[in-house]
């Protein structure tokens, strides 16, 4: 039977300057070993709740069911999840999966003990989550996680994230907005192309055309070697992706979906392709490699940072006065076209490389969508000629 103990509550100050309290309580010795065993609370904020807690573990002791925690705080139990999740993930996920934490979850509920962590407190996250970012609903995911780590440890009874609910903002008139086009016309496309042409830097487009007439992922594009392509049959196939992991370090994945996919080329990529090889092979002399040779490396032979195409295309955008355009918007465009030319929603997924159709029919709707009010704006226009 453990001895009465006379626990002092200590008050200690944070990085923050603010004043908590903790407490150290004697549970007997260890029948083991034969030592004196302690547990630790700290993290209270007013003198009142940490007396709350020092006697509702003294009850438990007196009564013996008092169980010692491993983890005392949110960040402690986050700190265990994150070494079973980074075997599970991609690199790539892994480092956006710390940032969330990092920036967002950590500092809003990292210190708050797991008792702490009721309906109420987690609500109130999300709430402010929601008013701050467009991405609350898969922050509020990846929060719970870690206290679905603690459910099938038996640390916790049940996830009160799993009563929260997702808040929606009432749009009023003035404040919707409308949704950027990220897709070009067949038109726009070719002046875009035409300008990189006569452009000096090549390489941009190469990298631009073979985005827009393929419609691979940026990723993909990255890692895409020349063993990759089959001149002879006019294929190229699509079985990695380039990804940026911890520490900003560039490395290569699988795909997204992390199926291959062997796609057509039409005869003016092929004939680009084949130049571009052979200027390449001109620029790389004998650094150009047999096998595993990028198509577009950067000055030292290795993997283009992703913001290239980004700059490339921004550059041409602003000096010939473009509709604005990410390099994603490339796949859109890339889609839209392949519809508009009469392929069926099966070929379309295909060829991009979606695992879901559905996916594909998000985008066309979104496409569609814009295509409908850009004909309401030509009927408007032509009655005003």
């Amino acid at each position: 039977m453990p001895r009465k103990s006379n626990t002092a509550i200590k008050a200690y100050k944070k990085k923050d300057g603010k004043t908590y309290y903790m407490f150290k309580v004697y549970l007997g010795l260890d029948p083991l070993t034969g030592k004196p065993q302690y547990t630790t609370r700290r993290g209270f904020r007013s003198l009142k709740e940490a007396e709350i807690a020092l006697a509702r573990i003294q009850v438990e002791i007196a009564k013996g069911t008092f169980q010692k925690r491993t983890y005392e705080t949110y960040r402690e139990l986050y700190e265990a999840w994150i070494e079973v999740y980074k075997n599970t993930v991609e690199e790539s996920t892994l480092n956006k999966t710390l940032k969330y934490f990092e920036h967002h979850i950590l500092p809003a509920i990292g210190d708050y003990r797991i008792e702490q962590l009721n309906v109420d407190v987690c609500q109130k996250f999300v709430n402010q989550l929601h008013e701050k970012l467009a991405k609350a609903r898969t922050i509020k995911a990846y929060a719970s996680k870690v206290l679905d780590y603690a459910v099938k440890r038996d640390l916790i009874p049940s996830n009160p994230f799993k009563l929260v609910e997702m808040p929606k903002k009432r749009a009023h008139k003035s404040t919707i907005k409308k949704v950027e086009r990220n897709f070009y016309t067949k038109d726009e496309l070719n002046k875009l192309l035409t300008v990189m042409k006569e452009e000096t830097n090549r390489k941009a487009y190469v990298a631009i055309h073979i985005l827009a007439f393929t419609g691979m992922r940026k990723g993909e594009l990255l890692a895409l070697t020349w063993e990759d392509i089959d001149f002879d049959k006019k294929e190229m196939t699509i079985n990695k992706a380039i990804a940026r992991g911890l520490e900003n370090t560039m490395y290569e994945k699988s795909t997204k979906t992390g199926v291959s996919r062997t796609i057509s080329l039409d005869d003016e990529t092929i004939n680009l392709l084949q130049e571009w090889q052979i200027d390449l092979k001109n620029s790389l002399g004998r650094r150009f490699k047999k096998k595993k040779q990028l198509v577009l490396p950067n000055e030292d032979n290795s993997y283009l940072q992703t913001t290239k195409t980004r700059k490339w295309l921004n550059y041409v955008i602003d000096k010939y006065e473009l509709p604005p355009l990410t390099t994603h918007g490339l796949r859109h465009t890339h889609t839209s076209m392949l519809i508009e030319a009469g392929a069926n929603m099966k070929q379309v997924q295909m060829r991009l490389g979606h695992s879901d159709i559905k996916t594909t029919m998000d985008i066309y709707t979104h496409l569609t969508a814009h295509a409908e009010k850009e004909t309401v704006n030509l009927f408007a226009d032509f009655l005003k000629s």
